[in-house]
């Protein structure tokens, strides 16, 4: 238990470290906007500029905003703590990479939040309306506005961090239920982000891809734990 306190004490440090960061970090609006019109064309240019047309699925019924929301809200970092505790308790190795895979990509994602601030469809004149915050105020206790910096749209780590989580639950699982619900995940959170007005299609695409890389890193990292763990404790040779 020594263990699984000493890697929640990090976890929980590195998520403080990164909101403080990202709020503080937050672009100018001018900016922003302007870097999101540029994806808006580039969206459009490419024949992904589907955010208006998945929002309008949701619109007859509020059933599906509420589906939408609650996959936003609660899929998201609630899902997060509790797949890590299990890992943590249950499969070491498999927290750890979840861990590296997301200190990594959230590393890197800071500084693009920096760099390249981009505005979500819901801050654009694109007739859409941020569904979460306007049927809920949920996201903003479990977020709140002060460590929140709205224009750190690209890339969605809510999309590549749920991919991340997503692997390790395929990885630990023995049940097919929570095998589904770990391939399951990322396709609906992608989805969800894009129809609540709060991501880019392009968005979804750079999260994944950078939780990728991330994870590329991650299992390169758990390598070099296994080489350094067979050294230090050689197989004993049966004579």
């Amino acid at each position: 238990m020594l263990w699984v306190a000493r890697q929640a004490g990090w976890v929980t440090l590195g998520v403080l470290v990164y909101f403080s960061v990202r709020g503080l970090t937050e672009g100018s609006a001018e900016a922003a906007r302007a870097n999101a019109h540029d994806l808006v064309a580039l969206e459009r240019a490419l024949g992904l500029h589907v955010e208006g047309a998945l929002q309008d699925l949701l619109a007859p019924s509020d059933s599906l905003r509420t589906v939408a929301n609650w996959i936003y809200i609660w899929g998201h970092w609630p899902v997060i703590a509790a797949t890590m505790v299990w890992l943590a308790v249950e499969h070491r190795h498999v927290f750890l990479r979840l861990r590296d895979g997301m200190l990594v990509s959230g590393a890197v994602g800071m500084v693009v939040f920096a760099l390249h601030p981009v505005a979500p469809p819901r801050l654009l004149d694109l007739g859409m309306v941020d569904t979460v915050t306007e049927e809920s105020r949920s996201y903003r206790v479990l977020q709140p506005p002060a460590f929140t910096n709205q224009y750190a749209a690209m890339p969605s780590l809510h999309s590549g961090w749920d991919l991340l989580v997503g692997i390790a639950i395929v990885t630990a699982a023995s049940a097919l239920w929570l095998r589904v619900v770990g391939f399951a995940m990322p396709v609906l959170m992608g989805f969800a982000v894009v129809a609540t007005a709060n991501h880019f299609v392009l968005d979804v695409v750079a999260g994944v891809a950078l939780s990728l890389v991330g994870h590329a890193v991650a299992l390169r990292l758990d390598r070099r734990r296994r080489r350094r763990a067979a050294v230090a404790h050689p197989p004993e040779v049966l004579a």
